[in-house]
């Protein structure tokens, strides 16, 4: 069934340069569409798709997806941060400049804190344990901003999910899983509060809704009135994001 799904697909007028792949999930009940931050497209089709249904709702789709797999591809340089005192970091939307600061001593930050306008990194420290303490403030930070930000958004949408995490999704900005755990990328907390809330709100309708078609794209707009605005902004934001890479 695979094959057939992938051959109705490739039948289509599919630029040249996409990476794509179908992926059979026997839970769906409707076709997925992702396009990673790199620009890679997933299809995800039930068990029992009809290769001729799927080709028709990935053509009627595809103006706007060649969109998006554009604006990706266009920003998939990974941003690199240098650890030296200056460099700038978001947070919430807001930038916060690097200060590096004597570890160990009496009264000394232990690790990684905001503290009077600056991002204060305990120091001496190699690039790659810097950038993972860094990585792990976001985290932390990140758990208990969402942990406080879901539930009235949850009860707009008419979800009961089981918690919010904050970790590294891999090539995903958000997950949701089917014991209702939902997770973002840690990396959107650079992002202001109501970009986030485009990730947060999708992998909570996500719970009620398991495609991307019409239901589920209503059900966002109850809740968020200003969704589509929201998504543009953030499909504009997120080549920028800082993923843990450092020199």
């Amino acid at each position: 069934m695979r094959t057939s799904v992938q051959q109705a697909i490739a039948s289509l007028p599919v630029p040249e340069g996409w990476t794509w792949r179908v992926v059979v999930r026997p839970r769906r009940r409707t076709l997925g569409i992702e396009v990673a931050p790199t620009g890679d497209v997933v299809f995800s089709v039930p068990g029992d798709a009809d290769p001729d249904a799927v080709a028709a709702a990935v053509r009627s789709r595809l103006p706007r997806l060649a969109e998006e797999v554009r604006r990706r591809q266009a920003s998939t340089e990974e941003p690199v941060k240098k650890l030296v005192s200056g460099t700038e970091f978001r947070y919430l939307g807001r930038r916060y400049r690097l200060k590096r600061v004597r570890g160990g001593a009496e009264g000394a930050v232990p690790g990684v804190r905001l503290h009077q306008g600056w991002l204060e990194l305990a120091w001496p420290v190699d690039a790659a344990e810097g950038g993972r303490r860094i990585t792990e403030w976001y985290t932390a930070r990140g758990n208990r901003w969402l942990a406080a930000r879901m539930p009235p958004l949850a009860t707009r949408i008419g979800v009961s999910p089981t918690a919010v995490v904050a970790r590294d999704t891999g090539d995903r900005w958000g997950e949701c899983g089917p014991d209702g755990l939902v997770a973002v990328h840690w990396a959107v907390m650079q992002l202001a509060p109501a970009l986030v809330d485009v990730v947060l709100a999708h992998e909570l309708t996500h719970l009620a809704v398991p495609g991307h078609g019409a239901r589920f794209r209503h059900r966002l707009r109850l809740a968020l009135p200003d969704f589509d605005d929201r998504e543009k902004l953030f499909a504009d934001e997120v080549g920028g994001l800082w993923r843990g890479a450092v020199l």
